[in-house]
């Protein structure tokens, strides 16, 4: 027992209160403890007046004095540490410096056999520490196996965030290249329009001035040969022979009166009307050929409209009639739900039209598959074919997503609502028309024909009376 006592006894005196490892360098300071120079340095470099990491008194100067005793004896104990190997490895109890031998079960730590018979350990559970491995490791393997496939789903999981990452990151590259085109070519159209102003203005100056100018030429050649007969004349005033003045004098007089009448002034005005007129406006009429999609004026199908309708006679507006009318059940017609769709279909390219909502309290807008179901009652949803905002009562406004409802954050009241399809893209968007801000987008890959769809909701006591009215651009 003492001799496995003995190096652990005098060993601990030869570390470092600091650092806890044996000395290096070590120093001393007036209080008598020591400390590897280092760890000294390093702890007052922390500190402002410079105290004993162990004590704490405090010291005016920084005085270290060399203990090469003490660092004789943390260099043997090096050496005794390194030539006891595998021994010194070893674990011992720390109260009775025997080797750990056993697991006590009920503590749940290392114990060597006097600690199996104190009184602390009576009638615990205790087994070979080997055994105990084995136990412990079962136990971990599985934990090892849980934590392994947990790894596996971070790992997948970080995959699909990457690729979404990147997919966004695509998707944002091409968006800008999108905007960047669609205003190059509003660009493109403007200065088109600019330049050809500019260029008929240019040549209705021309003409207008070679006229004007042609006329000043010869009002400029008029007025030279005056001058030359009014030199003549003054000539003539100064003639002393009296018959030859009176000859030149009549000459004179015939001429002039051949060849000077009255010049008239050429005219000629820019049209001001065509080039300080509304150009913006102008402009903005011829700009709607060139937009993409440019408003479309849709009508609506009276065949699909439900019997408590009202289609107008232009076939731009619906509301609720005070009765139902008698028509045909066809299978194109809604029969239970108050719906009706648009005349035009869409197989493919880009559309946008709008819809006036102002003054009403319930709707709903979007489109709809050609095939959906037109009988019975209808939940408006992508699942049954239906892609739609609604304003609720009671609920406000809300995009008919597949399983419930999609609050839309809304300040005002829309007056109109924009819906805008790009079929090839699968894309379906609403706006608020009247700032063009966004409400709300699905995607869906489309393959048959779509009709855009119109519910003008219920009556409400009279408060939703005004129809649901489809804006015309006749104007384009």
């Amino acid at each position: 027992m003492a001799s496995r006592q003995q190096p652990g006894s005098w060993t601990e005196d030869v570390n470092c209160f600091y650092c806890l490892d044996f000395f290096d360098d070590p120093v001393s300071l007036q209080c008598g403890h020591n400390f590897c120079r280092s760890c000294i340095t390093r702890c007052w470099a922390q500190e402002e007046r410079n105290p004993c990491p162990e004590c704490r008194e405090e010291f005016p100067d920084r005085k270290l004095t060399v203990n090469r005793v003490l660092a004789r004896l943390a260099e043997k104990a090096r050496k005794l540490k390194l030539n006891l190997g595998g021994n010194e490895n070893k674990l011992h109890c720390e109260e009775h410096q025997e080797e750990l031998k056993l697991f006590c079960e009920t503590d749940k730590k290392l114990i060597c056999y006097t600690c199996r018979d104190a009184r602390e350990h009576k009638s615990h559970n205790f087994m070979p520490i080997k055994e105990a491995v084995e136990i412990y490791k079962d136990q971990l393997k599985s934990s090892l196996q849980s934590l392994t496939e947990k790894k596996s789903v971070f790992l997948e999981t970080e995959l699909k965030q990457t690729r979404k990452i990147s997919d966004v990151r695509k998707q944002s590259s091409s968006l800008q290249t999108h905007i960047t085109s669609e205003f190059r070519e509003m660009h493109q159209v403007l200065t088109e329009k600019e330049q050809r102003l500019l260029r008929d203005l240019r040549r209705e100056e021309e003409e207008i001035l070679d006229t004007m100018e042609k006329n000043l030429r010869e009002i400029q050649g008029n007025l030279n040969s005056i001058e030359e007969e009014l030199s003549k004349m003054q000539k003539q005033m100064e003639q002393q022979d009296g018959v030859k003045f009176l000859k030149e004098v009549m000459c004179q007089k015939r001429r002039t009166s051949e060849n000077y009448d009255k010049q008239p002034l050429a005219e000629g005005k820019l049209s001001i009307g065509k080039f300080n007129g509304p150009v913006q406006y102008m402009a903005w009429r011829e700009m709607i050929d060139a937009i993409s999609p440019a408003p479309a004026f849709l009508t609506l199908d009276p065949k699909t409209a439900n019997p408590w309708l009202m289609v107008s006679e232009d076939q731009t507006s619906l509301r609720l009639r005070d009765k139902p009318q008698e028509i045909p059940d066809t299978p194109e017609r809604f029969d239970c739900c108050v719906y009706a769709l648009g005349s035009e279909g869409f197989t493919s390219g880009k559309h946008y039209w709008e819809v006036e909502v102002q003054n009403k309290t319930c709707w709903s807008l979007g489109l709809a598959r050609q095939s959906a179901n037109r009988k019975g009652r209808i939940d408006p949803r992508p699942q049954a074919g239906y892609w739609t905002v609604c304003l609720l009562p009671g609920r406000g406004y809300v995009a008919g997503t597949s399983h419930s409802d999609t609050p839309l954050a809304l300040g005002v009241g829309p007056q109109k609502i924009g819906v805008f399809l790009d079929y090839e893209a699968g894309q379906v968007s609403f706006y608020n028309a009247d700032s063009m801000s966004h409400l709300h987008t699905y995607t869906h890959t489309f393959t048959e024909t779509l009709l855009a769809f119109f519910f003008p909701g219920p009556n409400d006591g009279g408060k939703n009376r005004a129809p649901l009215s489809i804006c015309g651009f006749k104007g384009h």
